[in-house]
């Protein structure tokens, strides 16, 4: 069985799956169930505090969603929304369901196969596809470059998401929420992950020879501004507002109402604005405060978790 650590990174789409010539002798079958054990055991040994407190993300999430809600309660932008918000429960869920329950149940264990699948199929590794290597890099600039290559990469896909209708069906899950606040943040359909990671593994790809360590750091990162874009906060950082996103800005890409020329998305940086500056998909006419969320017919979509679980297969209630 691999390191278990290599679990945790591809559990969190920041490696590539790499089969090792034992695992390539066996079946689909024994590779899943193996790959299930393995990142079943890292999750276990974060949940005991197994392992180190700097690579612990099951307990790092939690703190990190508590420091941002703690800000929401001592700064709230709306002031009268309340701090436990409507479906701030069904948001929480949502965070160990697509983190942890999807992944260890299905997602880490099929990414190992995709992998499997392509040895098959082509004889050789992904991670052999690299056209550049960063292993000569220093760590601080292969930092940035993983970090600007991977935002860049989900914004690309998030346009996607917001382009295509049958796409658009899955990530309505995410924007039906009526009340922002940070864990909006994770509140999302589980094909996303279907989605953003094959994306991300193209990224990975292309550029290779990163230290996988520093991948804890640059998630952190993009979990931890992806909740401040969400929460009740009014925050734009200044001039930076043209690099980072932000809760001022990310609050209209959740709008109900957008003008006709924008009738697909607007403001869809993850980490970065910059992207939709560069591509001219910004969008902040007003401060936004108070603006309706969501989308047309809001109110006839499913409401429960199990409502939304298979959502987006179909032509769903609100259409």
């Amino acid at each position: 069985m691999k390191n278990l650590k290599y679990y945790l990174l591809m559990g969190l789409g920041v490696i590539m799956p790499t089969l090792s010539h034992a695992q390539d002798e066996k079946g689909y079958g024994e590779v899943f169930f193996e790959t299930f054990a393995g990142y079943g055991s890292y999750i276990w040994k974060e949940i005991t505090f197994q392992v180190n407190w700097y690579e612990n993300y099951f307990w790092g999430l939690i703190l990190l969603s508590l420091i941002v809600w703690g800000l929401e309660i001592l700064f709230p932008w709306r002031k009268n929304q309340p701090i436990f918000r409507k479906d701030f429960w069904l948001d929480a869920f949502y965070m160990f369901f697509n983190f942890y329950i999807f992944k260890l149940v299905i997602f880490t264990a099929f990414s190992n196969l995709v992998e499997m699948g392509v040895q098959d199929l082509f004889g050789g590794s992904l991670s052999s596809l690299a056209i550049v290597d960063m292993s000569s890099y220093q760590l601080w600039l292969q930092l940035i470059i993983f970090f600007i290559a991977l935002d860049f990469i989900q914004w690309f896909t998030h346009v996607l998401l917001h382009r295509f209708n049958f796409l658009w069906r899955f990530h309505k899950v995410h924007h039906s929420v009526e009340q922002m606040g940070f864990a909006a943040h994770l509140r999302f359909h589980w094909m996303e992950n279907v989605f953003y990671t094959p994306m991300k593994y193209i990224m990975l790809m292309l550029i290779g020879g990163f230290v996988p360590e520093m991948a804890y750091l640059v998630y952190f990162t993009t979990i931890a501004i992806g909740h401040l874009n969400h929460a009740n906060l009014n925050w734009s950082y200044g001039p930076l507002k043209y690099i980072f996103n932000n809760p001022k800005m990310h609050i209209w890409h959740h709008a109900e109402e957008l003008p006709e020329d924008r009738r697909h998305g607007v403001n869809f940086g993850i980490s970065l604005s910059i992207w939709d500056y560069i591509f001219r998909t910004n969008y902040i006419p007003s401060e936004g405060r108070d603006i309706k969320l969501g989308f047309n017919n809001v109110a006839k979509f499913p409401k429960t978790f199990f409502g939304q679980l298979f959502y987006g297969f179909g032509k769903g209630p609100d259409e």
